[in-house]
């Protein structure tokens, strides 16, 4: 892993190791700034017909009580932009002054008209003045520089337009839908996400235009991620003005998958500091978006009072590239294997067969024998209060070690040790001994177990610094400094949060990590919870091993289930995306590890879905375009017989796995 210098990384970040909120310049959209000084700021999109006036107003009120400062609302033609004149007209009738942004892929007249009406437009740089169709064109320079004059015919209409009218504007890009032309010179890459904005970034400057928030959204969070930070460090070497920036995760569907996969994605950038405006696009009513970007903005309220972690000189990791960390193979850790999940299950004394089913593990007495869903954990850690019957073959048990130690299985259980107690322990396991370390431990640790290699660790590593990522990482850099390789699993404490904070918290913690390569498990604590009864405390563990799995899948670090890439619906949508999300889901949520793109409409459609094995497209009322991955294989395909055919070609692929009768989930 190739070290690099510390200047060679800030550009995109101010610091690694203390939290401070990148600087950039306010852009003044209505009564509200986004940028500078200002407070993060919490948007969401409608979902109603823009043409439908009242039902626009009704749920932009709804909204705006939520919690949301910035409405969205889509304008696919002339008529639904002119239509924003009555919507923005009813809602200031009513006393609501929240600024209108216009939603516009494709029609540029649409832009100019909004541009007059609203107080920002967002554009979508790959569908502006490009039309998409998965060609590859070998450009010469003369013939970019050509399309480039094209596009700055196009694009500079609308610049005067807000320029004249106070309008501000979003350049927003998405992964899914990079024009040909860009495919073409920088390919399906965070550069050629980057350099899609830069181009009419350009043209604005020029113009003197400077009312600018951009993103860099995708489904999938490592490239959303490496994209942000690319497009700092572009903006301060070509001597742009520091804008501020827009942070979404395209289509990261509904519910728990939802709102963790946001949080990897949105959750790791605000820890570096960067974002001024955020969001958290679920495929639900909108007016339940806002709470969730506001409990991912708020965790950062206070958060330059955190303790002091220490400076960097170098930097191990390629913060625009993923790079899994060197780590040696002990037991099923680390080297080649996928991350593991350890569930916490030490405040059960004498923890019985059935509760085990919060860890995805399913005794059946009838039959004498378990049975594993895709949730099933690879260990459970059992602290003082041995598991009292024989576990399941995909199952393995730790416990502290003085339980290991007199035990009468030294076997196939496992130790775990602390900082205290390794130092004066006579007896390890000769596979597999797990040690418990704080982030503030480590170079005090670093002698002892560098003299010993042949121990067989796996570090269990944990922080009680607020600004808990950022203390994470640099232990992880410490041990990338000294060459230590033993894998390192990261746990994290949530006590007495809320479900959403739980999944919002260990989004942002450990995906952040797992995105930069770090990380060989995750492990959700029970330290410090405090529960009436019995059943919370089965519930808690059900929750954080639930959350556990969905964080590795959100980073793309470890498949194990179905991944629904969906777009949060918007006037567009053809189709109720909610109801068929839940029946798609039903019916293929047993094919673990395959991808199924939702989109409502063509706008989001074979672009936005980037990476699906599958796609399910709103191509007209009732009717729905299929896809295998990019390919087009069923067009007009009537609404009600469309999931029967979207299943017959996962069969016909080869990828369909008939569920099992009476399937646990």
């Amino acid at each position: 892993m190739q070290l690099k210098t510390l200047s060679q990384i800030s550009n995109y970040c101010d610091s690694l190791t203390r939290y401070s909120r990148r600087k950039t310049i306010p852009v003044k959209v209505g009564d509200v700034y986004i940028g500078g000084d200002h407070p993060i700021v919490v948007q969401s999109m409608t979902t109603v017909d823009t043409m439908d006036t009242q039902g626009s107003i009704q749920q932009c009120i709804r909204m705006i009580e939520s919690g949301c400062q910035l409405l969205r609302i889509t304008a696919p033609s002339i008529k639904e932009a002119e239509n924003l004149r009555k919507i923005k007209s009813g809602l200031r009738e009513m006393g609501y002054a929240t600024p209108l942004v216009a939603d516009i892929h494709f029609t540029p007249n649409a832009a100019e008209v909004a541009a007059k009406i609203v107080e920002k437009v967002r554009i979508n740089p790959g569908n502006y003045a490009d039309k998409k169709k998965f060609e590859v064109i070998n450009y010469t320079d003369q013939g970019y520089q050509e399309e480039l004059e094209r596009i700055r015919d196009r694009f500079l209409p609308l610049v005067k337009i807000c320029k004249a009218h106070g309008t501000a504007m979003r350049i927003g890009t998405n992964h899914g839908s990079l024009s040909d032309r860009i495919m073409s010179r920088y390919g399906d890459t965070p550069l050629g996400m980057v350099e899609s904005a830069l181009e009419f970034l350009r043209i604005c400057e020029e113009e003197h235009y400077f009312d600018i928030v951009i993103s860099m959204k995708a489904s999938n969070t490592q490239v959303m991620v490496q994209a942000y930070r690319l497009l700092v460090q572009k903006l301060n070497e070509g001597n742009f003005k520091p804008y501020p920036l827009h942070l979404g995760v395209t289509e990261a569907g509904d519910g728990e998958d939802g709102r963790i996969k946001s949080a990897v994605g949105i959750g790791t950038l605000l820890e570096d500091g960067l974002g001024d405006t955020v969001r958290v696009s679920l495929t639900e009513d909108p007016e339940l978006e806002s709470p969730v970007a506001k409990a991912l903005i708020d965790r950062y309220l206070g958060r330059e009072n955190h303790p002091p972690i220490k400076g960097l000189n170098i930097y191990p990791l390629n913060p625009f590239e993923y790079q899994k960390r060197k780590s040696q193979e002990v037991g099923n850790f680390g080297g080649s294997n996928v991350p593991r999940v350890i569930a916490d299950i030490s405040h059960l004394e004498a923890v019985q067969e059935k509760e085990m089913k919060a860890v995805g593990h399913f005794y059946l007495p009838e039959l004498d024998k378990w049975k594993m869903n895709d949730l099933g954990c690879d260990y459970v850690y059992s602290g003082d209060f041995p598991i009292p019957f024989m576990l399941p073959n995909g199952m393995k048990e730790i416990q502290n070690h003085a339980i290991w130690h007199n035990g009468d299985d030294r076997k196939n259980k496992f130790p775990y040790y602390n900082w205290s107690t390794i130092q004066r322990a006579e007896s390890f396991h000769p596979e597999l001994n797990f040690l418990g370390v704080k982030d503030l431990e480590i170079e005090e640790l670093l002698p002892f177990i560098m003299e010993r290699p042949a121990l067989n660790l796996v570090l269990i590593l944990e922080s009680d610094n607020p600004h808990n990522l950022a203390a994470l990482r640099r232990a992880f850099i410490a041990l990338i400094e000294n060459k230590v390789f033993f894998p390192v699993v990261v746990k994290v404490n949530y006590p007495n949060q809320s479900t959403d904070l739980t999944m919002l918290y260990a989004g942002t913690d450990v995906g952040g990590l797992l995105i930069d390569g770090l990380g060989e498990g995750i492990m959700l604590g029970l330290k410090n919870q405090k529960h009436e009864d019995r059943s919370a405390i089965v519930d808690q563990i059900k929750l954080n091993n639930s959350v556990s799995f969905g964080v590795l899948q959100a980073a793309r670090t470890r498949m194990s289930k179905t991944e629904y890439i969906s777009c949060p619906s918007c006037g567009r949508t053809l189709f109720d995306l909610q109801e068929t999300t839940a029946m798609i889901r039903k019916r293929t949520d047993h094919l673990k590890g395959v991808k199924i793109g939702i989109m409502g409409c063509i706008v989001n459609g074979p672009g936005e879905m980037a990476d699906a094995d599958y796609g399910y497209v709103g191509s007209g009322k009732g009717k729905i375009t299929l896809y295998k991955g990019k390919e087009v294989v069923k067009r007009s395909v009537p609404s009600e017989k469309a999931v029967d055919e979207l299943i017959q070609i996962i069969k016909d692929d080869g990828q369909w796995l008939e569920p099992e009768v009476g399937e646990l989930c």
